[in-house]
């Protein structure tokens, strides 16, 4: 058998004779005054079943079958969170100041209805978060995802809440509560400082599940790479390039970066630039924009945009055309394109239209100065061989 020390019997027996004092009290109090005693009594039963009542009338009243989205399911959820213990307190601490009890049986009810009060009202803060978060999440198509941010948060809530509630106990009940503040402030710094990045990580996976920049499934592209998110986790984020490796990113460096969602894309903007020869008559190039426009709006799924003449380049004339494919798929863009392609090939060798291509002429000069073009000799050279 362990002997108590001598620092701990003074407190063993400081209590137990605290206790003793209260049933004394209570039962003197019962013997002299019994109708008082039996009224106080009768009033805290009958108070307690009132509002134990009230309880359960309204959480009927509100029906079950409302989600907490709404205002009813809300206030239903945090109406059936309330305790009985705490009813009960509520109910003898009411009573005791209203009718004159012995002043040890009254602080007695007081740090009961502190307690409770300090339990019950964690417990009401809790819910309040997590309606709130349920609330977030009532609508979200990926659930899965966000249960995992749900439960981080739950452990967080429930640590915060019960500490605050075992601080406004002990502080109610007469303990200096200076040191065990500061002690959990320095040891909430020294834990914060040697998991920093760990803290960080956490914090930028709640902000990537809340915020929804992008979720598992999308295609993303940051710094040069680009690929298929597969899952997003407490620390980093996976994502299956499009070569086929598996990239894994720390959360917080993922969201110093700016990131793409290609899978947000609701329609693509293609610009294209061609080129042909100067040699081109003047009409048909003031021509050759509507018959691009043409050839683009009997695109499907394509919606044009504009079509100019707009440069004179070193060896050609150059076009730019712009048209946006409405559907956001990446494959259904290149066909369009090379739909495209394909039909001003197909129209300018009907308007015989040529193409450029990097090329130089050299041009010889007369005694005189004058420039003689090569092209009719070389072509009469070529009709007499």
């Amino acid at each position: 058998m362990i002997a108590a020390t001598p620092a701990a019997a003074p407190v063993h027996r400081n209590l137990f004779d605290k206790v003793v004092n209260l049933w004394g009290d209570v039962f003197g109090w019962l013997r002299a005054d019994s109708s008082d005693a039996l009224i106080a009594l009768a009033a805290v039963i009958g108070f307690y079943f009132f509002v134990f009542g009230l309880r359960w009338g309204l959480v009927r009243l509100l029906g079950k079958d409302y989600p907490v989205t709404t205002w009813r399911g809300f206030a239903r959820r945090i109406i059936n969170r309330t305790r009985s213990p705490f009813i009960a307190a509520l109910s003898a601490y009411l009573v005791t100041h209203v009718i004159e009890a012995p002043p040890i049986l009254q602080r007695a009810v007081d740090v009961a209805f502190i307690i409770g009060f300090s339990v019950q009202g964690a417990i009401w803060l809790r819910e309040i978060v997590l309606a709130v978060l349920d609330r977030r999440a009532a609508d979200r198509e990926d659930a899965g995802e966000f249960d995992s941010a749900i439960n981080i948060i739950k452990v967080l809530v429930n640590v915060v809440v019960w500490i605050l509630a075992l601080i406004l106990i002990l502080d109610n009940l007469g303990v200096n509560v200076t040191a065990l503040v500061a002690g959990l402030g320095v040891g909430g710094i020294a834990i914060g400082l040697a998991a920093q990045g760990i803290f960080s990580d956490l914090f930028a996976a709640l902000a990537i599940l809340f915020d929804r920049p992008f979720r598992v499934g999308d295609v993303i592209s940051y710094s040069g790479n680009t690929g298929r998110v597969e899952a997003i986790g407490l620390k980093t984020t996976r994502i299956r390039a499009l070569s086929g490796e598996q990239l894994v990113m720390a959360n917080t460096k993922l969201l110093e970066q700016q990131v793409s969602n290609l899978r947000r894309i609701e329609e693509r903007r293609v610009i294209m630039q061609i080129g042909i020869i100067y040699q081109t008559p003047p009409d048909v190039v003031a021509a050759l924009p509507g018959e691009i426009e043409a050839i683009i709006t009997a695109q499907p799924d394509v919606r044009f945009d504009r079509a100019h003449f707009f440069n004179f380049g070193a060896s050609s004339l150059d076009f730019e055309f712009v048209f946006f494919v409405t559907r956001p798929e990446y494959e259904v863009m290149m066909t369009a394109r090379q739909n495209v392609c394909l039909g001003i090939m197909q129209r300018f060798a009907a308007l015989k239209v040529e193409f450029a291509y990097p090329t130089q002429t050299t041009f010889t000069a007369a005694p005189d100065g004058t420039m003689i073009d090569p092209r009719p000799v070389t072509e009469s050279a070529g009709d007499k061989g």
